[in-house]
């Protein structure tokens, strides 16, 4: 018989299961709710005199995000048919049946965090346990589900620690996916291996050893091909630098933002926000941009998509690593992507891999290398949106690598490494800051992508995070059209605000106006006096340091007196503004926009002897018969004259710096900072001891300053030859040089 009270307790739980279903039935708006099921579970009960073991009712709570509709009486778990038919529900995949025949049948910890529910949980610390590890392998059988992702710990987590040590933070929802979507490996581990087999990465390069294996990335490592260097996830080589993290446009720059999270799919409609000429996402591959206007593979076709290159690059890869094999190690290598461990001894040389063929066990630490970096490429299906350039990066500097070892060298000869200069992401000008996490005010708006449009909008820098290169949004605000930013007017240095707009709708000044924002120096003539101040001209002193012009200052040259961006002698006068002719009289007139290159078949229509960018710096006009250098040769390109007077002007200044009490030596090296030097040891060459020149008289650091103008301009005999040439004959007169012979224009 049952008691009164257990039966009150059942009249309870069956009114509030009701009224939860009533809520549910009535709500108006959807909502977010926990779904529950009912199990019978048994429960003793204490009641007066007695003890009954009675099965009740129990709401047992999963909680999920579902949206709850008008009249809805029972709750439905939301994406869950996209899920379904995506890889991570995939229960017939070999991600989650590759154990099932092991003994016990259990996902490995090693593996459990990627390969099953439980074990992504159990890392992230979602079942109580600490974060970042997992503490027991897992039972087969299961897929990645919802709970994996929807779960309080999962939620929360804003870092992700790569294979290489390092920790990527501040991220988002991406997050989750790029735990598992980084690989196993890294430029590390592949030492480490080597290392571990008692060889030195460098000396024993072309050891065959027993205990040198392969290192495998891992699948779809996503995450370390987008982050580049960061990463570290492919391998890189000693003294090469190589992309950072690739920035694709705000917006569409993360997992989730390409990708459904549920279905996994690219999210192809917003590819064709900006990719307008593709009809489907099998059109992907071939997405180019025109940022990337160099043959990177070198077959001669730079308008197939960065994949076709990178296919390309493989090809002539995976023939380097052949020829390796049979010349260097003596054992024939074969790669089959299907078939683990991937790399197979050719017991036949055919070739191709056959049934019986044995795991690959001749490596030697080069080969190991080389080998890292192909399975990388082979195993992100996306790295051409990834992290093409990348991953370029890496298969060119393998090929590089073994062609040092073989006998007959894959040809090179047409492939390119990096891209133009806005693009070349790998370049100090943009990975100078690397290590102290951003670009500071005073360089960002032309050392990041983001600084420059800020520039433009709010005429303020600030420090910004380092980037890639720059990008389609630096100079494009409507990446739909890609219009680009209005700039009617730029400041200089000097304090000058000028512009190469000439006219009403001139597309091409206000175009041009938006390049000399960077290309106008950092320094001027105002600079350097401010610098000096009241100090005897011919005195040292250990106050003076080098003013540096920054590279290429190409507008403040071309505008000459204007901008006074050289030195300017203050009883000299000085030309202002070099106005070509009308039709190229501007950056983007005489300039490729994307890269950067002059467009020499312009420059051919007047000038004949030009034929080559080899050939510019030829030009001179034909009427133009004086001898500036006072070589003898008055025929020479403005280009020489300018070189033999800057050859003058330092040789006049290790003259004076060697006849001035108490000045050392002083040496120039163009690529070292802070290019001037005090030779200690008078060998004319830079040590790794020699410190910066620190003994400058106000007349040589002058003279130094435009020394340097000279050199960091090197389209400067086309940008305004005469006035850089009138600045370099007068800083050779100021130094008591000798300008006998020469012409000041």
């Amino acid at each position: 018989m049952t008691h009164p009270k257990f039966r009150r307790i059942c009249l309870i739980i069956g009114f509030l299961l009701l009224f939860s279903f009533g809520i549910t039935a009535c709500s108006q708006e959807p909502e977010t709710v926990e779904v529950t099921r009912i199990v019978e579970v048994p429960v003793e009960i204490e009641v007066p005199a007695e003890t009954v073991e009675v099965e009740v009712p129990v709401e047992v709570t999963r909680v999920v995000e579902v949206m709850v509709e008008p009249d809805m009486a029972m709750s439905t778990v939301p994406f869950e048919e996209a899920w379904a038919n995506s890889p991570h529900a995939d229960a017939e995949a070999q991600a989650f049946n590759h154990w099932n025949e092991d003994d016990p049948a259990e996902i490995p910890i090693a593996c459990a965090k990627c390969h099953s529910t439980t074990g992504f949980m159990d890392f992230v610390g979602a079942d109580g346990s600490a974060f970042g590890s997992v503490e027991t392998a897992v039972s087969v059988g299961e897929v990645i589900e919802c709970q994996a992702c929807h779960n309080d710990a999962t939620v929360e987590l804003a870092s992700v620690t790569f294979p290489s040590g390092v920790e990527v933070t501040g991220l988002g929802p991406e997050a989750r996916c790029m735990t598992c979507h980084q690989g196993r490996a890294s430029t590390a581990r592949v030492n480490q291996g080597i290392a571990d087999a008692g060889l030195d990465p460098v000396a024993d390069l072309d050891t065959v050893s027993a205990d040198v294996g392969f290192t495998n990335i891992h699948y779809y490592p996503a995450a370390a091909t987008q982050y580049g260097t960061i990463a570290m996830g492919g391998y890189e080589y000693e003294g090469k630098a190589y992309d950072s993290k690739f920035d694709h446009v705000e917006g569409v720059d993360t997992c989730v933002d390409c990708h459904n999270p549920h279905t996994l799919e690219v999210q192809f409609d917003k590819c064709t926000a900006c990719h307008q000429d593709m009809s489907g996402p099998e059109d992907l591959v071939n997405i180019r941009m025109p940022g990337s206007l160099v043959d990177y593979n070198g077959n001669g076709d730079i308008e197939e998509g960065i994949m076709a290159e990178i296919t390309g690059l493989q090809a002539a890869l995976y023939q380097a690593i052949q020829a390796y094999a049979n010349e260097v190690t003596g054992s024939p290598i074969v790669y089959d992507s299907a078939s683990y461990p991937y790399f197979f001894a050719d017991v036949d040389g055919n070739g191709e891999m056959n049934e019986g063929d044995e795991r690959y066990a001749s490596w030697t630490p080069r080969l190991a290398k080389a080998a890292y970096n192909y399975q990388m490429s082979q195993k992100d299906p996306g790295e051409f949106a990834h992290g093409g350039k990348y991953t370029i990066q890496l298969l060119f500097d393998s090929i590089e690598d073994l062609n040092q070892a073989i006998s007959e060298p894959v040809d090179m000869s047409a492939m390119r490494r990096i891209d133009h200069g806005h693009f070349a992401g790998s370049e100090a000008a943009f990975r100078r800051w690397d290590e102290d996490g951003e670009v500071p005010g005073n360089c960002s708006r032309c050392h990041s992508a983001a600084g420059l449009p800020l520039f433009i909008e709010q005429g303020v820098t600030i420090n910004q995070h380092p980037s890639n290169g720059l990008n389609c949004a630096t100079c494009h605000n409507d990446l739909a059209t890609f219009s680009r930013y209005t700039v009617e007017s730029v400041p200089f240095p000097s304090g000058a605000t000028l512009t190469l707009v000439e006219a009403e709708d001139d597309e091409a000044g206000l175009e041009s106006n938006m390049c000399i924002n960077c290309h106008q120096g950092r320094s001027s003539t105002g600079t350097v006096n401010q610098r000096l101040g009241d100090l005897p001209a011919n005195d040292v002193s250990d106050t003076i340091r080098f003013v540096n012009i920054h590279y290429f200052a190409a507008g403040a040259t071309l505008f000459g007196n204007e901008a006074q961006g050289a030195y300017q002698y203050a009883d000299k006068e000085y030309l202002g503004r070099n106005e070509h002719v009308n039709r190229f009289d501007s950056c983007v007139e005489c300039h490729d926009t994307h890269a950067l290159e002059v467009v020499v078949t312009e420059c051919a229509d007047c000038h004949e002897n030009v034929v080559s960018a080899a050939d510019l710096v030829n030009i001179r006009d034909e009427d133009n018969t004086t001898d500036y250098d006072g070589d003898g040769d008055a025929a020479e390109g403005m280009a020489g004259e300018i070189a033999t007077m800057a050859e003058v002007l330092y040789a006049a200044m290790q003259t004076y710096a060697a006849n001035t009490p108490g000045a050392l030596p002083i040496i120039y090296d163009s690529h070292r900072y802070p290019y001037f030097f005090g030779d200690a040891d008078g060998n004319g060459e830079v040590n790794g001891e020699e410190a910066g020149y620190n003994t400058f008289t106000p007349e040589l650091l002058k003279a130094a300053y435009n020394y340097q103008y000279a050199q960091k301009d090197p389209g400067a005999f086309a940008h305004n030859g005469k006035y850089v040439l009138q600045v370099l004959y007068d800083s050779i007169e100021a130094i008591g040089g000798d300008t006998a012979g020469m012409t000041r224009p």
